[in-house]
């Protein structure tokens, strides 16, 4: 039998620090609305969302400071690289987001913008609350101990 071709989840750009800053709360899926020449220039994997969130306007999401380079190969056709883009939501997700934003001072932060199986770029959104410096630290300890208890079990045999 002929196999299909499967297509897995390509990860274009993660947010490394988000963990570490934030403690995150909630996670979304969300569809983001690109251009063509975004959508090439994504593909090839240049793209930063580390110092980007989102935020609402109008009733709706916008990603906000993310870098999608421009694509080369696109001479005047070109997209802005950080300029705000719309993320697709339902309305229910839209409410409970902006609640959680206006009630209880938490930030919304993207975790991964990836590729699904489709083809379709999407974002991991988080609803996240921003860690104070002794929490970072208990971060660092936990952590640490946990390499350093990796590094002793190994030791035992």
């Amino acid at each position: 039998m002929a196999e299909k071709n499967e297509r897995t989840i390509k990860v274009v750009a993660e947010n490394r620090k988000a963990r570490f800053n934030y403690a995150i709360e909630d996670t979304v899926e969300a569809g983001i609305a690109l251009t063509g020449t975004e959508v090439k220039s994504a593909r090839n994997g240049k793209s930063t969302i580390a110092e980007s969130y989102a935020d609402s306007k109008n009733g709706e999401i916008w990603l906000i400071n993310a870098n999608i380079p421009e694509y080369l190969q696109a001479n005047r056709f070109n997209h802005e690289p950080k300029r705000p883009r719309k993320l697709l939501l339902h309305r229910k997700q839209i409410n409970r987001l902006m609640g959680a934003v206006d009630r209880e001072g938490m930030t919304l932060i993207p975790l991964k913008l990836y590729f699904n199986e489709r083809g379709r770029a999407k974002l991991l959104l988080a609803v996240a609350k921003g860690k104070k410096l002794h929490d970072k630290r208990e971060t660092v300890k936990k952590r640490d101990w946990g390499r350093e208890k990796g590094r002793l079990l190994r030791a035992r045999g």
